[in-house]
């Protein structure tokens, strides 16, 4: 492991003046990951905040997975990066599709030159820089008020019309009425091109109006996800494995408190919202008990009725004791690409996705997150997010559903546009 400078700095300025100022210094550089709970707690949490800049080590492929990850895992210090939702279609036997140039890569990790661990009291800077105390310095030092831009005018596209959408649900309906499947994620894409907006400004928009458990900022090589995502895909805390899937998703009504309480025990009573919560369930567990010891997965919570600023949902918790001997590479092969965003039975439904989803994917409902030089790690699923390439001027976000038997095609279109509005509302100020 490389020795690194650690010291820990007690916050004199308010917190969230120097996440702002932390967040503007680690856009300085080409590659940086910034990993931000929003205050929310949860089973496995993890610090507040959490952020790496600067790429010293570097390792990406976009052909062999299996010799990526063993890789990394004999790798003796912080990586931060992404996974694509299309990185392990080969070892699936699904035929991974051609993206256009300029996206994100597959797999991308980086180990960080400075790492930072922000607390509501302290900041910790652990860096390969002669100085921690100069970068403390920078920081504290930038002024944000004049980095800070406002937003343009953008208006999105929807990569399909409203009757394909609604033709292409029928047809998954079919799918699933004659057995082919019980579940499935089906997402589309939304665009603006060309544009170009301040991607730190529009982060701390988006933050302001809709934060989230599993926040990041994440730039790599340029590119950018600007992430709200409120679900964990997959969590490594010594021998425990925890899952947190989300399905279940009712719009909230902030200004009508007696009407909020009502969409809640709505979205509690629903059995179609339970049905597509308890079959990723079903789903996770079988996946996790494919690299965990016999008799340890368990639901820990089943159905848990969270609420965030545009939604409340229906989230689990699953866990299961890791198996010695088990690689990261394993790991993911189990259960990557995560239930929540393929459903079941997973192969078959991937397949689906890609005969049916005009657009493919990429790093969307793929993960973005950490691995300590432990080997313990937690990865988010890229969803409420924006991707930005700056080079193509190309501005994008997905949204979708699970669709199950009991699914109504104009209802299906209708939770899109809530999972939207968060992101939508950005340019409607």
């Amino acid at each position: 492991m490389q020795t690194r400078c650690v010291q820990t700095f007690y916050i004199q300025q308010e917190y969230d003046l120097l996440k702002q100022q932390l967040l503007f210094w680690c856009d300085r550089f080409s590659h940086c990951c910034f990993l931000d709970s929003q205050h929310y707690s949860s089973p496995g949490e993890t610090p507040l905040c959490l952020a790496a800049a600067g790429a010293v080590n570097v390792f990406t492929t976009e052909t062999n997975p299996k010799e990526l990850f063993a890789e990394i895992e004999s790798f003796e210090d912080w990586l931060f990066g992404h996974i694509s939702y299309h990185t392990l279609h080969a070892q699936n036997g699904i035929q991974s599709p051609q993206l256009q140039a300029g996206q994100f890569p597959a797999t991308f990790l980086f180990c960080p030159e400075t790492l930072f661990t922000l607390t509501k009291q302290t900041l910790t800077i652990s860096t390969l820089s002669p100085s921690a105390e100069e970068i403390w310095k920078s920081i504290t030092a930038i002024d944000i008020h004049t980095l800070k831009r406002p937003l343009p005018a953008i208006t999105f596209t929807p990569g399909m019309e409203r009757t394909t959408y609604l033709q292409r649900i029928e047809q998954l309906l079919q799918h699933i009425h004659r057995g082919d499947c019980y579940e499935i994620n089906f997402c589309q894409e939304f665009f603006a091109s060309p544009v170009t907006i301040p991607a730190v400004a529009t982060y701390l928009h988006l933050m302001a109006i809709s934060p989230n458990p599993f926040s990041s900022f994440y730039k790599n090589d340029g590119r950018y996800v600007l992430c709200a995502s409120p679900e964990r895909f997959l969590q490594k805390k010594g021998r425990v494995l925890r899952s947190q899937p989300i399905k279940g998703t009712m719009r909230r009504n902030t200004t009508d408190l007696a009407e909020d309480e009502l969409l809640k025990e709505k979205l509690r009573s629903s059995m179609k919202n339970q049905s597509e919560n308890i079959m990723v369930v079903d789903l996770v567990r079988n996946d996790l008990s494919r690299v965990c010891r016999e008799g340890t997965v368990r639901v820990s919570e089943l159905l848990g009725l969270y609420s965030f600023p545009q939604v409340h949902q229906l989230i689990s918790t699953i866990e299961g004791e890791l198996l010695p001997g088990t690689t990261l590479f394993d790991v993911l092969s189990a259960t990557f690409p995560m239930g929540s965003m393929t459903g079941a039975p997973k192969k078959k439904v991937m397949e689906l996705i890609e005969q049916y989803e005009p657009v493919p994917r990429g790093i969307y409902s793929g993960s973005i997150g950490y691995i300590t030089p432990e080997k313990d790690f937690d990865w988010n699923v890229v969803i409420r997010s924006l991707v930005y390439l700056p080079e193509q001027q190309y501005l994008s976000y997905h949204v979708g559903g699970g669709i199950t038997a009991n699914s109504e095609p104009e209802q299906e279109l209708e939770e899109c546009f809530v999972k939207a509005r968060a992101l939508q509302s950005l340019w409607n100020q």
